[in-house]
């Protein structure tokens, strides 16, 4: 056992507690025997008995879990495989043997499996023990809050608790916060052991936990089981803002650590089987609420609103009771893209927002929730937030550009598949129909210099305006810090580009549409307009020349991602 007050302070227990105070170059004996010495359970190899294990982890009569308490240094609680829970509180000067005074445990025949000094009051313990040898599976969990003298149960089989108990450990916080490892999971308790709920957030198995630890600087809790690896429940700030009052309410937020706009990183490589890896923390803001009941009626709609008010998102909210969590990515709404022969890849996510404050709105049928979240740029960056400004500003000024493109080529293709429907309803020989056609084509040239219309990208020659405007943004957004000044004039050029067809798209305009609709007008046909004018009579499909139909593209898209749930039951 490691000191938590002195890095440098450390315990070895054997039958007897040893201690170094200079990282193990000296030790000294600071107790006499602290287990029950009984002889009959020495001889494993002359009586049977417990199986004799080389590694000597079935070595009877010892010292099993040691806690210093944060508190006071000389406050020295001891559990052994034994029975007995040994306190002294002079430095190891003089101890008292309190396992006498817990009830319901029969003498001598119980493991303390763990011993827990509180984080807040010097006269409070916790101690969990384990008769699973004994064919007793309940779990056994108690507290003192007066050195030893008496001991209240905090847990068992009564309050619905699974398994025998291996670790329990107070929250370093709040101090009726509690966590207790069993063999078959991990329970929570926010009123200081009345009741427990299970954890089942994460897809968390039901398996032995053998130790909990706590990240202070994360709020992260760590989990070590036995057979199925490391376990880390993100963020624990909720739990801690929740009491049993909150209980009763039927729906709200909870508090949350600042959240921070991390640096992502790209690249990766195939996994082999026995390669153990977990999940990445998730790179959006982690929004937590509670539900008192599952939600079943009615609407309810989660949103997110930026400082002036004005929804920039709205994220799917869990329906499930209990503690529910769901990610908001941060993120601008992705830019419309022109429809193209292969995907624009960068244009299929927007800039993440600027770091400052914004309010998450839950509304639960007509009942609205408000709280806020604090965003900020990752702690390792090395670019101000005036660079950040910089690249944002640079983004949204791409974002527009995809906008402008994309209602250029809506206008065209709308009008290609208006005068093309046209037509086809035309004799074959008529002039109006081979007008019209020739408009068609003659748009269809002007597409082509906005979109690609074959696949391969720069394998074939095929990059356009917006495969570029792609590739910038691309570079752009991988990059939080200010743009480079070459990306920024590119950004000119580029506009520039999009100005120079958007002319010539103009110019076919106003020389083809006037006598094209003065002849449709006569003949009683609806005139070729954007947006148009009036209901649109069925027309056929036109080819756009690249084997796709002329018309408009407006893909739905859906933003923000449910996470697992971490919910009490």
């Amino acid at each position: 056992h490691q000191s938590t007050r002195n890095p440098g302070t450390i315990y070895l227990g054997s039958q007897f507690l040893f201690r170094t105070r200079d990282q193990g170059q000296t030790w000294d004996r600071i107790s006499p025997d602290l287990s029950t010495n009984d002889k009959t359970r020495q001889q494993q190899e002359l009586s049977g008995g417990i199986t004799v294990d080389n590694s000597s982890a079935e070595q009877h009569t010892t010292i099993y879990s040691i806690s210093e308490s944060p508190r006071n240094a000389d406050l020295i609680w001891v559990g052994t495989d034994d029975g007995n829970v040994q306190l002294t509180r002079d430095g190891g000067k003089h101890w008292s043997n309190v396992a006498g005074n817990i009830k319901d445990v029969p003498k001598g025949q119980s493991w303390v499996s763990w011993v827990e000094a509180s984080r807040h009051d010097e006269g409070t313990a916790f101690v969990a023990i384990d008769r699973h040898t004994y064919g007793d599976l309940a779990p056994h969990a108690f507290r003192t809050s007066d050195f030893g003298r008496t001991w209240q149960r905090i847990a068992g089989a009564a309050q619905g608790i699974r398994g025998y108990a291996h670790v329990i450990r107070q929250d370093p916080v709040d101090p009726n916060l509690l966590f207790l490892g069993t063999e078959f999971g991990l329970w929570i308790s926010i009123d200081g052991g009345q009741q427990w709920a299970e954890f089942k957030g994460g897809d968390f198995p039901s398996v032995a936990v053998r130790d909990l630890a706590f990240q202070e600087r994360e709020h992260d809790l760590v989990i070590a089981t036995h057979g199925r690896g490391i376990w880390i429940i993100d963020d624990i700030l909720p739990l801690r803002s929740f009491d049993s009052a909150a209980l009763a309410d039927e729906a709200k937020f909870l508090d949350a650590r600042p959240t921070q706009q991390r640096i992502s990183g790209v690249g990766g490589w195939s996994e082999g089987d026995a390669k153990f890896v977990g999940e990445n923390a998730p790179g959006g803001a982690v929004i937590t609420y509670y539900q008192r009941t599952r939600h079943l009626f009615g609407a309810l709609k989660l949103e997110i609103l930026d400082a002036s008010g004005k929804v920039i998102d709205t994220i799917p909210a869990s329906k499930r009771r209990g503690i529910n969590r769901v990610t908001w990515s941060m993120r601008v709404k992705p830019p419309r893209v022109p429809k193209a022969a292969q995907i624009a890849f960068a244009g299929t996510q927007g800039p993440r927002v600027m770091p400052g404050t914004y309010t998450v709105r839950l509304t639960k049928n007509k009942q609205v929730y408000e709280t806020t979240i604090e965003v900020g740029l990752d702690r390792r960056a090395t670019y101000t937030l005036d660079d950040r400004q910089a690249q944002y500003a640079a983004c949204m000024r791409v974002h527009a550009l995809f906008e402008r493109m994309t209602a250029l080529t809506d206008r065209i293709q709308f009008l290609q598949m208006m005068a093309g429907g046209i037509a086809g309803q035309l004799p074959p020989k008529d002039k109006l129909g081979a007008s019209l056609n020739s408009f068609v084509a003659g748009a269809e040239a002007i597409r082509k210099d906005i979109v690609a219309t074959k696949e391969g990208g720069a394998i074939t020659g095929e990059e356009r305006l917006r495969e570029f405007t792609d590739q910038l943004y691309s570079a752009i957004l991988g990059y939080e810090g200010r743009p480079a000044q070459t990306l920024m004039e590119r950004i000119g050029v580029l506009e520039s580009d999009l100005d120079e067809i958007t002319a010539k798209f103009d110019a076919l305009s106003d020389k083809s549409l006037p006598k094209l609709n003065t002849e449709l007008k006569q003949r009683k046909l609806p005139e070729l307009s954007w947006p148009p004018k009036g209901p649109m009579p069925p027309m056929a499909a036109v080819s756009s020349g690249d084997g796709q139909v002329g018309g408009i593209s407006s893909p739905k898209r859906g933003y923000g991602h449910p996470l697992s749930t971490l919910r009490l039951h």
